[in-house]
């Protein structure tokens, strides 16, 4: 789909895939934002306007050059979404992870953005914008407007995280053996995230680093980056504060893991000890001499009986002023 933006006042045009590009009431727009189109009204979209996307090799790049590029009156900017589909204990996380590929044209004043899905953060800057048409007054405003909100759809990601971490900590005073597997696996699976949401953070980071060191931006523009980044280093802090509190939480399931097995073992040793004695009575009644007086004893067999179970009672007893039961 294809879309179209003006602002000031707010007006919205969107084009289907099967639909014929319309080039012209395009040049009008401010903001044109491709998802998911075909390749080939891609290349008809960057040959009308003189731009050029990423391709998927360098969408998947990692050093910062590749992600923040500036070149004849246009910006590159490559950034990583990353966004909670579902959390919860039945279906578990489910996250969406896509690339999208930002082309600020200074010039002409227009920003153009591509990715493959839809995303929360573009419906609810969308939604912002349109109660709020001068937030994007130019390109550069729009442009820092979806940094801005990328920022605080990560802000509620890590927020929700602490909310399902601060569940589990929970549960965890109650939860039995098949309870805590179902914890380990589940603060992997958060583990994982918070390791792709930083990732994105420092992204977004290394971007805003080099934009705001650009020629290109103003004072207030380069005042909102400031924001920006000091947000992004809070956020960073918070993740690693909640990775560890998820490495706390297997460590305690681990503990308790431990300790169950060491009482297990416990009951088996002081089990296999009481019996011991016994075991040697009636192993040496089990002898096959052919002297032993208590065979023509006529209380022999009872006798044989209370001494097994005395010595079981007396080693069970000394366990017990122990303290080791």
């Amino acid at each position: 789909m294809l879309r179209a933006y003006l602002f000031r006042p707010y007006l919205q045009h969107r084009w289907e895939n099967h639909e014929p590009l319309p080039l012209s009431e395009l040049e009008k727009a401010l903001w044109i934002d491709a998802c998911g189109i075909e390749r080939e009204r891609l290349q008809a979209l960057e040959a009308h306007f003189g731009i050029r996307f990423p391709t998927k090799q360098e969408q998947g790049e990692i050093e910062a050059s590749s992600r923040y590029h500036e070149e004849e009156g246009q910006t590159r900017i490559i950034l990583r979404l990353i966004e909670i589909l579902r959390l919860d204990e039945e279906e578990g996380l489910q996250l969406n992870e896509q690339s999208v590929s930002l082309i600020w044209a200074a010039n002409e004043n227009r920003l153009f953005t591509y990715r493959q899905t839809e995303s929360r953060v573009f419906q609810d800057l969308v939604r912002k914008l349109k109660s709020n048409p001068e937030l994007a007054d130019s390109a550069l405003r729009l442009l820092l407007a979806i940094f801005s909100q990328v920022v605080d759809t990560d802000a509620d990601n890590i927020e929700l995280i602490s909310q399902y971490i601060y569940r589990l900590s929970t549960e965890l005073r109650e939860a039995g053996f098949a309870e805590r597997q179902r914890i380990i696996l589940q603060t992997q699976t958060l583990q994982e995230f918070i390791i792709r949401l930083r990732e994105g953070l420092f992204d977004i980071q290394r971007v805003l680093s080099l934009m705001i060191r650009s020629e290109r931006l103003t004072d207030t523009p380069r005042e909102i980056v400031r924001v920006l980044l000091k947000d992004i280093s809070s956020l960073i802090d918070h993740t690693n504060f909640s990775f560890q509190r998820l490495e706390s939480i297997q460590n305690t399931i681990l503990s308790l893991i431990n300790l169950e097995q060491n009482r297990i073992i416990k009951i088996f040793t002081v089990i296999t000890v009481a019996f011991m004695p016994p075991t040697l009575i009636a192993s040496v009644y089990g002898m096959n001499f052919r002297f032993m007086p208590e065979l023509d004893w006529e209380w022999g067999y009872a006798f044989a009986w209370f001494v097994i179970i005395a010595s079981s009672v007396i080693t069970l007893w000394y366990f017990r002023w122990k303290r080791w039961l």
